[in-house]
């Protein structure tokens, strides 16, 4: 005989069948773990770019960078037969189109992720943008005069409003398409001066055109060096690694921005690098005149220490003796001797 089948009531469905019917709409238990393991892949992949971008970029040989970009220009002199000033535009130009196409590109500006969690990186960047800008303004104001009253090269300050653009902006016009512009002037100058063709592309490697660059120098390091000794807000090892002077004392920076100092400083310090080693170049006689060599290597060294891979991966902030290291008062340390090596160069520099 056949079973009955038997009414069950609306809304009294086993337990059961409810379950199933969460479970259908929801996508069940597999969605959820889907979901999760989509989310810790982004984020491994998100901090991995992160720590690639944040590495430092391999510094480059000034002679060689000379080489090539005369030749990417269509000249086919080298740095050392070139005139005067080709080591230290060419400098200027490969430093400018590292902090442009270094892994992840130009971050500062940058609006998605990991770019915009990004801190460390950045900061480095301004560092470079600063010391960059330095360098064009003095190629403008400088060493591509032969007086007070000649005629500046357009080029030149084409390229000197260009690096000046807002190091933030990130759309009409983004700050990486206005760098782009100051590049191209750049190699439109060094082009001009490599071949002979405009008259007033010139490069003056005359001891007072050094000795006013380096007269910057000597405060963006002595500024560097205060911020960093600030790390541990002792006023007594702040005024010595200002050489002794008297300084203002400067409240002790925040915990969280203390790594952004750091690499700022390591920013400047590596662009710095590459222009002094390119002077070197361009001012080789100068120097010599001016028994200015030993100084101008000692600045090199000093700014090499400073610029060395470091291989912890978070900037510590140990004080005196303690079990942490200090990174900052350690890079102090290099960008105070190297100040103390500028002064001595520029007093060469300055005597008859």
């Amino acid at each position: 005989m056949n079973a009955e089948k038997q009414d069950i009531p609306a809304g009294t469905e086993p337990a059961s069948d409810k379950k199933a019917a969460r479970r259908n709409r929801s996508g069940g238990p597999g969605a959820v773990k889907v979901g999760l393991i989509v989310i810790v892949l982004a984020a491994l992949v998100l901090a991995g770019l992160g720590l690639w971008w944040s590495m430092q970029p391999h510094k480059f040989d000034v002679a060689e960078n000379a080489k090539d970009i005369l030749g990417e220009l269509g000249q086919d002199a080298d740095a050392k037969s070139a005139p005067p000033g080709t080591a230290t535009v060419a400098a200027a130009v490969q430093v400018a189109q590292t902090l442009l196409d270094k892994p992840g590109g130009y971050l500062q500006n940058d609006m998605t992720p990991p770019g915009i969690l990004m801190d460390n990186m950045p900061s480095w960047e301004y560092g470079v943008l600063t010391e960059l800008r330095d360098s064009v303004r003095a190629l403008r104001n400088d060493f591509s005069r032969s007086q007070t009253q000649s005629i500046e090269n357009e080029e030149l300050k084409q390229a000197d409003s260009e690096f000046n653009f807002d190091s933030e902006a990130w759309v009409l016009p983004s700050a990486e398409n206005e760098y782009r512009q100051g590049v191209e002037a750049l190699k439109e100058y060094l082009s001009e001066l490599a071949g002979g063709r405009d008259p007033n592309a010139r490069f003056f490697a005359r001891a007072d055109n050094l000795a006013a660059y380096l007269a910057v120098v000597e405060k963006r390091l002595g500024s560097y060096g205060q911020r960093l000794a600030a790390s541990v807000g002792d006023a007594e090892l702040t005024a010595a690694l200002g050489g002794g002077q008297p300084v203002p004392v400067m409240d002790r920076t925040p915990w969280n921005e203390i790594d952004d100092v750091f690499y700022e400083a390591r920013g400047y310090s590596w662009a710095l690098l590459h222009m002094l080693k390119a002077l070197a170049l361009d001012f080789g006689g100068v120097l010599q005149d001016k028994n200015a060599e030993v100084s101008m290597q000692q600045v090199i060294r000093d700014l090499e220490q400073a610029t060395v891979r470091k291989w912890s991966p978070i900037v510590l902030n140990g004080h005196g003796f303690g079990t942490l290291a200090n990174h900052s008062l350690v890079l102090a340390s290099y960008m105070a001797r190297a100040n103390a090596a500028v002064l001595d160069l520029r007093a060469l520099l300055q005597r008859g």
